[in-house]
């Protein structure tokens, strides 16, 4: 079993990727693979709403210079999908945007290929807005007909604007760690 995350902050390994891998630490000792796709400085652009996925319907977007399409291929091959996102003026970053809406669309055009998948979101925030972030992400894999695991609260990290100040939240980290044991359990109860 695997679990692929996108880590969409802008500022690679810092508080959003720190929060992964405190989720990746328990799933790699419940023997599942990870692997953390960072999107800062790789160009991802919005949906140009072409319709090309619906009527090619090959499991890929019509724009291939991006990352878009090597994003899909990861997640059509996981079982799980983390989606961490800093929050960004109450919500996710426009790169994570762009992956749910462009990799979303291709996955509705190819009759739900996401559907059964497990998926969590992750979010670092400073101080307010996480909420919206939260959703937005969790609405991804609702329509998708996606797994969703809970957690011990939302899957929430604070930290000031430093790289790494959310390793000061030790009630996210352990969030964090929640998480990845519901994901471990749900992973192997639906691969049984």
């Amino acid at each position: 079993m695997n679990v692929v995350a996108f880590n969409g902050s802008a500022r690679k390994d810092g508080n959003t990727a720190i929060l992964v891998n405190a989720v990746f630490a328990v799933l790699k000792k419940e023997g599942i693979r990870t692997e953390l796709v960072q999107m800062a400085g790789k160009e991802i652009r919005g949906c140009t709403a072409c319709g090309k996925c619906f009527e090619n319907q090959n499991k890929r977007c019509a724009v291939k210079d991006d990352i878009l399409n090597d994003s899909i291929e990861k997640m059509v091959d996981a079982d799980g999908i983390i989606l961490a996102s800093p929050t960004y003026f109450a919500d996710v970053s426009t790169e994570m945007k762009a992956l749910i809406d462009r990799a979303g669309l291709v996955a509705k055009a190819n009759q739900d290929m996401f559907r059964r998948k497990v998926g969590a979101s992750v979010v670092a925030v400073r101080r307010a807005g996480a909420i919206h972030a939260f959703d937005t992400m969790n609405h991804f894999f609702f329509i998708n007909q996606m797994v969703v695991p809970g957690s011990s609260y939302w899957n929430i990290g604070m930290g000031g604007l430093g790289p790494d100040e959310v390793k000061g939240d030790e009630e996210g980290l352990m969030i964090m760690q929640t998480l990845g044991a519901n994901m471990a359990w749900l992973l192997k109860k639906i691969n049984d």
